[in-house]
């Protein structure tokens, strides 16, 4: 009874919230509204996490109107402390997506990658990062019980890596309809770094008109940006632009209850004199940024190697995996 009673309470509050609109807030009229939309602003969530500053730019208000409705906002979504059982609870809505791997999964606790995190992974040219992307991507509309989040997937491509063809096969091979999981994967290309950027704002926009996404693909999370801002002149600017950018795709996984997974390009350390030079790029603004961080790598007859760098509850370890037909698995099928 207490528990049906508690759950009662929580499906109450969080229908309250959703309920609630922009519209509601003081001194946010329609005009105000449709700026805020455009900017890919939908929730009072995203209100809650901003500064008047920052508000009053968007949506043209005075900074004091700004700073009431922020007010307004945080306060009915209760934006305070709550105790670590609270929280505990909480963390029960995040769903995890399998990568296909047994091995792979545990690595990543058990379940493969979660939602509300960032998942990064970095290695060499054919290391099998986009595989795990590809993988992921099919595997996140799978029921639940499967090692899915019954959920669609967001590919944001950088360097032209999506290939149609590659999740026929997948699907094929998983027994699945290749044209209903493709239907379900969307795919946009960015062609530099404020176009990859903008498309965030757009999985907001996809969020609200009813579309089940669960993950978010970045294949490559840096290619834009190391193009771009190249030297050490711009160096700062560089680094100023992506920690903005991993911040939103946080605030993402945690307002919408997905995962993000991106994947990084690497640099040879030339002051390494001995062990394995690579270095993945952009520093530790990305390192820090990432829940969980991997580094693959080729490993012996044909397979790959995962070594799990950092995550905020899980030891340092490694876990070999292969790619074939049926994308990420634990069989060697050459």
């Amino acid at each position: 009874m207490v528990e049906e009673e508690k759950e009662k309470k929580k499906s109450k509050k969080k229908e309250e919230k959703e309920e609630m609109k922009l519209s509601e807030l003081p001194g946010i009229g329609p005009a105000a509204v449709e700026k805020l939309e455009a900017a890919g602003i939908y929730d009072l969530m995203g209100i809650a996490v901003m500064g008047p500053k920052e508000l009053s730019e968007l949506a043209g208000l005075g900074e004091a109107v700004a700073r009431k409705a922020i007010q307004a906002s945080r306060k009915m979504l209760d934006l305070g402390f709550q105790d670590g059982l609270e929280f505990a609870e909480k963390r029960e809505e995040v769903f995890r997506i399998t990568t296909g791997s047994k091995e792979f999964d545990n690595l990543l606790g058990g379940k493969g990658v979660e939602t509300k995190a960032i998942t990064e992974c970095f290695g060499a040219y054919g290391s099998g990062k986009t595989q795990v992307g590809l993988s992921l991507a099919v595997n996140v509309q799978m029921p639940v019980e499967k090692g899915g989040a019954e959920g669609k997937a967001v590919f944001i491509d950088t360097e032209g890596t999506f290939r149609p063809e590659r999740i026929r096969q997948i699907a094929e091979a998983k027994g699945a309809n290749p044209e209903s999981v493709l239907k379900n994967i969307l795919v946009a290309r960015a062609f530099n770094s404020d176009h990859q950027i903008l498309l965030i704002d757009k999985v907001g926009e996809l969020i609200k008109n009813g579309e089940p996404v669960r993950l978010v693909i970045i294949d490559s999370l840096t290619a834009h940006f190391r193009a771009e801002f190249s030297g050490r002149g711009q160096l700062a600017d560089r680094q100023q632009k992506l920690n903005r950018y991993l911040h939103n795709l946080m605030k993402m996984a945690e307002q919408y209850n997905l995962a993000v997974y991106v994947t990084n390009q690497v640099m040879a350390n030339p002051a390494m004199m001995f062990g394995d030079p690579t270095t993945a790029i952009g520093g530790n603004i990305v390192g820090h940024a990432s829940t969980f961080r991997l580094y693959l790598r080729r490993g012996k007859k044909g397979s790959r190697v995962a070594k799990l760098i950092d995550s905020p509850n899980l030891p340092d370890n490694e876990c070999i995996f292969f790619v074939g037909s049926k994308g990420v698995s634990d069989e060697d099928e050459g």
